[in-house]
């Protein structure tokens, strides 16, 4: 072992001469040659298997680790990214050996090194592949490390974009626990805004690489960081336009505004109230939208809506019924509030409307739980079209779960309700235009009616499948569905609809099969559009309803057969 002797003895050396030398462990990324000794020493230690061995270089790297780390705090610029990860994955493997608890080297790591260099391509790419080579290990014996740090985490990928996807989609699963859960779902929705913000910061501040952004936020300067977030939301700086400028008080904006902070964090401190509707975020996103799109912008853009899927199919599988029944209702808050791009938007909004449904069908009452959230949310049908659109989807879901199912009557009952509301405003022709801007061009107005006329038609659906499952409820639907019927209101589809729902309500044995449950809790399972015919002694069937043969009225004028009306099985 002469060779490898030598060799053992002139990495040692190097890695005592750097615990002993205080200026050079100051700056201990300074030398190229100790990450050099690290990683040969690591290999030589795998190779004897040797406890002495792992004992006797243990010392140094040890100190070596703790130096390095302390140099940070002096605003060193040097990257030491790939040096801590070295000495790191020496702690990982041979920890045991000299009982090292690697936890709070791991955090150090976090907090004192790629919080200030996620943002270097070479060191991102060696924490993506060091989290994923430990990944089990991590997973087991350190379960709240990335759950903890996945803003962290998330700033490396919106920051280096498509080249490390599937690196960090691997890594992805690791960041999800039940403290992190909740607040992952908006961070991920917000990629966008991250990237917008990040590239702010670096134009304010300069290159990102080697400063930290969480120092910046607890900087005692005010003025610094108030000019980081003025140029944040606006695009201008303080200086913009002078003291006198006209837009000053637009765009200044409260030191004590968390958003801005919030975005830029860390680490996990729990779901954030990020206030959208603040003038200096619209402000920001008025300016995404008008400013060309970076590279890095339009790749998070693709990227988000494919992590997001990676999220979602997590919480199918393995995430408890509490846990997304409170994603539901965050979900539902925050769906009006996206980044204004329109293919990132349809991406987004769709995945999030089949998560729901999905959710929904799965375990239908959630329903009822969710009773108050979904009747807000009916209420605010009109105020934009992402929200008329979740209004819809939520119409449906009501309807075709029966609100909840047999055993919440309440619930249905009071869902039934909120639907009967906004049926009746909208008869009213005071509610036609309202939230709408008085001038409107006439393809704008049309675009409206086709909206309203949509809507109103999944509700006057609702109504009737509801009623359909609570038969307490029918009496309440056919007045309902009479007014409608009645009111010939702009669209003819709607009354129409509502007509031919009050004819099925008349025939008993059709109408539970076309508008009842999917999934009946009553003890029996009938997939809608067939009909019983076994019942046909305790049940009127006889009269066949003959205007759901579209637009046939009255009896038929010529012959047909049940085909016409029933699917074939």
């Amino acid at each position: 072992m002469g060779n490898r002797d030598r060799e053992w003895d002139f990495h040692l050396r190097s890695l005592s001469n750097s615990a002993r030398d205080s200026g050079l462990a100051n700056d201990s990324a300074s030398d190229p040659s100790l990450l050099q000794s690290v990683k040969k020493l690591f290999e030589l230690c795998k190779a004897e298997n040797s406890e002495d061995l792992v004992a006797r270089v243990y010392p140094n790297i040890n100190k070596l680790f703790q130096r390095a780390v302390a140099s940070l705090s002096q605003q060193s610029r040097t990257s030491i990214g790939l040096l801590l990860l070295a000495i790191l994955q020496f702690y990982l493997d041979f920890g045991e050996v000299v009982l090292h608890d690697a936890d709070p080297s791991l955090r150090a790591f976090f907090r004192s090194c790629l919080s200030r260099e996620f943002s270097d391509p070479v060191v991102a790419e060696a924490t993506l592949d060091f989290l994923n080579m430990n990944k089990k290990k991590l997973l087991t014996s350190f379960p709240t490390l990335l759950p903890q740090f996945f803003p962290l985490l998330l700033k490396l990928i919106a920051w280096n974009g498509e080249r490390l996807e599937k690196s960090f989609l691997k890594v992805f699963p690791g960041l999800m626990s039940p403290g992190s859960f909740l607040p992952l779902f908006p961070s991920l929705v917000d990629l966008p805004i991250l990237v917008v913000a990040l590239e702010k910061v670096e134009r304010s501040s300069g290159s990102l690489i080697g400063s930290s952004i969480a120092s910046i936020q607890k900087s005692a300067a005010p003025e610094m960081l108030l000019a980081l977030m003025d140029e944040a939301y606006t695009g201008s700086t303080i200086g913009d336009g002078g003291a006198d400028s006209e837009s000053e008080d637009i765009n200044t904006i409260d030191v004590a505004d968390p958003l801005f902070l919030d975005l830029l964090k860390d680490e996990n401190d729990g779901i954030a109230e990020r206030h959208w509707t603040s003038p200096g975020m619209a402000t920001a996103l008025q300016a995404a939208i008008n400013t060309p799109q970076s590279e890095r912008l339009k790749q998070i853009l693709k990227m988000a809506p494919r992590i997001l899927d990676v999220y979602i199919a997590i919480t199918l599988r393995d995430v408890n019924n509490s846990l997304i029944c409170a994603l539901i209702s965050l979900l539902m808050s925050r769906h009006a509030t996206i980044f204004p791009d329109k293919r990132f938007s349809y991406e987004v909004h769709k995945r999030l409307l089949e998560f729901m449904l999905a959710t929904f069908h799965r375990s239908p009452d959630f329903i009822a739980l969710l009773k108050k959230p979904i009747m807000d949310r009916l209420g605010e049908a009109y105020d934009s079209p992402a929200k008329t659109e979740l209004a819809l989807q939520l119409c449906w879901a009501i309807g075709e779960h029966g609100g909840g199912g047999d055993s919440h009557k309440d619930a249905a009952r009071e869902l039934f309700e909120s639907l009967e509301l906004l049926l009746y405003e909208n008869l009213s022709s005071s509610r036609l235009g309202i939230r709408q801007e008085s001038a409107l061009s006439s393809d704008s107005e049309t675009s409206r009616k086709s909206s309203q006329s949509r809507l109103l038609c999944f509700v006057v659906t609702a109504i009737a499948k509801l009623a359909t499952h609570h038969r307490e409820l029918l009496p309440r639907a056919r007045v309902s569905l009479g007014k409608v019927a009645g009111s010939r209101i702009s669209d003819v589809r709607v009354w129409r609809r509502a007509r031919d729902y009050l004819g099925l309500m008349n025939e008993p044995a059709i109408c539970l099969s076309v508008l009842g449950p999917s999934r009946p809790s009553c003890g029996y399972a009938q997939k809608p559009g067939t009909v019983n015919w076994s019942e046909g002694g305790t049940k009127l069937i006889a009269h066949i309803p003959f205007y759901i043969l579209r637009e046939q009225e009255g009896p038929p004028f010529h012959d047909f057969s049940f085909s016409n009306i029933l699917p074939r099985r």
